[in-house]
């Protein structure tokens, strides 16, 4: 017998430390998607890269919620809402940012990538309600960023300006980020698997047609790497993540879940450091303090 696809489950007051935990796991997973695009690239185009990527964890999902017996809704206006958080969380900032990184640095690009917190907070200015802007959130926007600046180096903004449009691009896909993570709050009544396997159909019955007629992706011929690479994304970087995402929304808010933004980077430095020898500068575990505080100053609950 089928249960619905609401979460009737008590929703007591949020453990922050539990939820911590799930935000670094969220940008792990997230942080760890460079990699497997920058490998699932080599052989496979952008676009088909992508579709497969929201295909397989779509159907993933669908196929855990079966086995959970959840079922999806079927209501029209609610998976235009999925087509509409599709198109703001994974069809349009994925594809823009798989453009952009032909032409831009990786550093700059992760400045400018990381920067959804900042357009939350402002969208939080002129929308209101309880996830408001404070004080202390827009400190902790000022911190990440500057943060991200320390770690990465600030000579990764002496590119800033050139390769204009895919900058704009990648800022442009910050700001889906933003809008997705505030339009999230609609599927707060919903299990967190549901909006995530709802949004990632409807993003892959956009992105087929797209990579059928651009890509041809019968006539592909994608390494093993290639194809592994996808599917870490399908799994870790998608399905997971995506239903952690939508977790983290209804638990700790649109503000609160976007600092994974900020996470990422030196997640992303820890893995270097510790599996490839790599070295941290001085500025570098500044940063690292800077976005801690910032991470904690937008995700600590208001007093009452």
């Amino acid at each position: 017998m089928h249960t619905t696809a609401l979460d009737t489950s008590a929703k007591p007051r949020p453990n922050l430390v539990f939820e911590w935990a799930l935000l670094a796991v969220l940008a792990t997973c997230w942080g760890a998607s460079y990699t497997f695009i920058k490998i699932g690239v080599q052989t496979l185009p952008p676009v088909t890269l992508i579709a497969a990527r929201t295909l397989v964890a779509g159907l993933l999902l669908l196929a855990l919620l079966r086995m959970r017996g959840v079922k999806l809704p079927t209501e029209p206006a609610m998976w235009g809402r999925f087509a509409l958080q599709a198109c703001l969380n994974s069809v349009l900032p994925f594809t823009l940012i798989a453009w952009a990184e032909r032409s831009v640095d990786a550093g700059l690009a992760t400045i400018l990538n990381s920067t959804s917190p900042i357009f939350i907070f402002l969208l939080g200015l002129c929308m209101g309600g309880a996830d408001k802007p404070t004080l202390r959130r827009l400190f902790g926007v000022g911190a990440g960023l500057a943060g991200i600046c320390l770690i990465v180096g600030f000579e990764a903004l002496h590119g800033l300006g050139h390769s204009l449009l895919a900058q704009i691009g990648l800022v442009a896909a910050a700001v889906c980020y933003g809008c997705a993570a505030m339009f999230g709050r609609v599927f707060k009544g919903l299990d967190p698997m549901v909006p995530a396997a709802g949004s990632l159909l409807s993003g892959a019955a956009m992105l087929l047609p797209a990579s059928i007629v651009i890509d041809r992706p019968w006539t592909l011929a994608p390494s093993a790497a290639s194809v592994m690479a996808v599917l870490a994304l399908a799994v870790v970087s998608t399905a997971l993540a995506f239903t952690i995402y939508f977790r983290l929304i209804r638990t700790l808010g649109p503000m609160s879940t976007a600092a994974q933004a900020y996470l990422r980077v030196p997640i992303g430095v820890t893995i270097g450091v510790v599996f490839l020898g790599e070295t941290l500068s001085p500025t570098a575990w500044v940063g690292l303090a800077c976005i801690v505080a910032g991470v904690v100053a937008m995700t600590m609950p208001a007093r009452r």
